[in-house]
């Protein structure tokens, strides 16, 4: 089983090379081009005193973006949302996504091909959104309820804001189990 990644101390972030920045949002938010456009440089210009404070300003970042009237702000956000891989694909790039989203391997061969019938009815349903979720050890029938919920429910604005409060979720939880590693 792979280790949890380190972070460097909260109060050394604004002093980290620019890749380095980088490699912080990655590890907290999954990589993407977008949002270190977007917030690199608040790593830089601002002072945090934990990872929360950080993972907070990112997602007010995230939600200035889901707020506007700007049709590529929405497209910029829907960029960021899509870093993270669909549930249940097999080939996802990131170590943290990998290992938290190991128990939705357990399911049934119809259950994941169940899952991905929903992961594409809801990238259908929310075009240019990816379904994205805080599992924390949710079992996939109780994810597939979720994405089914989410499905019927029918409001793309209100899933914006759901894919932001999870990527944040999903960022505290790694910055804790960063923390509790080192």
């Amino acid at each position: 089983m792979a280790q949890t990644a380190s972070l460097p101390p909260v109060s050394s972030l604004s002093t980290l090379p620019t890749s380095e920045r980088g490699a912080v949002l990655d590890l907290l938010f999954e990589a993407s081009t977008q949002l270190h456009t977007l917030a690199v440089g608040i790593l830089q210009k601002e002072t945090f005193s934990s990872y929360d404070d950080l993972i907070a300003s990112v997602g007010v970042l995230l939600t200035d973006l889901a707020e506007s009237t700007s049709t590529s702000d929405k497209e910029w956000l829907e960029n960021i949302l899509g870093a993270h891989p669909r549930l249940g694909e097999k080939n996802i790039l990131s170590v943290q996504s990998r290992l938290e989203q190991a128990r939705l391997d357990a399911g049934a061969g119809s259950e994941e091909e169940e899952l991905a019938r929903l992961n594409q009815e809801y990238e259908k349903a929310f075009p240019g959104l990816r379904y994205v979720v805080f599992v924390n050890g949710r079992s996939r029938p109780v994810i597939m309820n979720d994405i089914k919920e989410r499905i019927a429910r029918g409001d793309i604005i209100l899933e914006r804001f759901e894919g932001i409060k999870a990527m944040c979720e999903i960022a505290a939880d790694r910055a804790n189990k960063a923390r509790a590693a080192a």
